[in-house]
């Protein structure tokens, strides 16, 4: 027991190392780029930033919902012992990166966000997206969920639609160059229909059960 519960603390930590490693790795780019104007930033180094910090929030969105799956799988169950934390990390880099937005797109200006979300959809379903993530974050503690009970498997439901609308805000931001979030788009269809085929077949046996 004592070597299992290590085991899971040593794995906890790594996951912890790898999740933000990207932020590490974007703080000191942004450190040399402010320091020397070399930090690899690129041309224009906010929509850089803003980038990459709402493209590592999608992936650990698409990571959080690929855990059910590889649980059915492989039949370890300690798998979902990962799955809150990895979807406070997709919180985390989505609220990071609507402050970039906020704060280097703006600058400071934050009443124009309301006239850029109803102006630009992809803003518009990206920031519907971060609403929806925020109570899933606030519920995301084990008094919640004993708080909740099973209204909090229906409330965190919502990551599906969340899903939806993360890869449509980056589809749409895109606009031309469609190679990288069709690639999103593609894994997203394929979590979901697992799903829904798993749900057919259950369905199928309780049928022949009864």
């Amino acid at each position: 027991m004592r070597k299992a519960s290590t085991a899971l603390i040593a794995a906890k930590t790594l996951v912890h190392v790898l999740a933000l490693t990207p932020a590490a790795i974007l703080g000191w780019q942004i450190r040399e780029e402010f320091l020397t104007g070399s930090g690899g930033l690129g041309a224009d180094p906010v929509a850089e930033i803003e980038h990459r910090l709402g493209l590592w929030a999608l992936r650990f969105l698409m990571i959080t919902l690929a855990i059910t799956p590889l649980r059915q799988l492989t039949g370890q169950p300690v798998l979902l012992r990962f799955r809150r934390m990895l979807g406070l990390y997709a919180f985390a880099y989505a609220t990071v990166h609507f402050s970039a937005y906020l704060v280097l797109d703006l600058r400071g200006y934050w009443t124009q966000i309301f006239e850029e979300i109803v102006k630009r959809p992809y803003i518009t379903v990206g920031f519907t997206a971060w609403l929806l993530l925020l109570p899933l974050a606030l519920t995301s503690t084990q008094a919640a969920i004993r708080r909740l009970g099973r209204n909090w498997a229906r409330l965190h439901k919502l990551v599906y639609a969340i899903a939806v609308l993360a890869v449509l805000h980056f589809w749409w931001l895109v606009k031309s160059d469609i190679r990288e979030p069709a690639l999103y788009a593609g894994i997203l269809a394929l979590l979901l229909g697992w799903r829904v085929w798993k749900r057919a077949v259950s369905a199928r046996r309780t049928a022949a059960a009864g």
